[in-house]
């Protein structure tokens, strides 16, 4: 009787730390990458990150917010331009990062700000007409979708650098 119970007893342990594992692992928000991925409007962005190398960052440390255009927005941009930029990692790498800013800003703190400086280098202008926000002239259209490793505000163009 006493191994039955110490088996009993130790295989619902095992299964209370096998469902407490399970539990933590689908408990944990996804990266960046991963959330974008997930949303499915965003294949042409995940695309270009991949092409661009970018992978690694975006689903490092952070926290990043990422303004993120989707499969529409991208659909706006020549094919041409599309293929060159997708042809050229430099150039490509240069686009992605000018759609990132270094830090976790809510949508609650975007509104308060004229413009952010992005992880390409440049900044990018901020402003809100009509209750709307626009990033470089770009519609946020989504806000605040949380990630591990920061947050994705969702806009309507894909934005250049100057």
């Amino acid at each position: 009787m006493y191994k039955i119970t110490q088996a009993m007893t130790i295989g619902l342990f095992t299964l209370a730390l096998s469902m407490f594992a399970a539990a933590g692992h689908h408990g944990m928000k996804k990266d960046i990458v991963d959330t974008a991925v997930a949303a499915g409007d965003f294949n042409t962005l995940v695309t270009a990150v991949k092409a661009a190398g970018l992978v690694a960052t975006l689903k490092g440390e952070g926290p990043f917010t990422v303004f993120a255009p989707t499969d529409a927005a991208f659909a706006k941009v020549p094919t041409d331009t599309l293929n060159a930029l997708l042809a050229d990692k430099a150039a490509l790498a240069n686009v992605l990062t000018y759609h990132v800013v270094a830090g976790k800003v809510m949508a609650a703190d975007v509104v308060k700000l004229t413009s952010a400086e992005t992880v390409q280098g440049q900044a990018v202008s901020i402003e809100v007409k009509d209750g709307k926000v626009y990033v470089d002239g770009a519609q946020v259209v989504t806000t605040d979708i949380k990630a591990s490793n920061g947050v994705i505000h969702v806009i309507d163009a894909v934005i250049l650098p100057k």
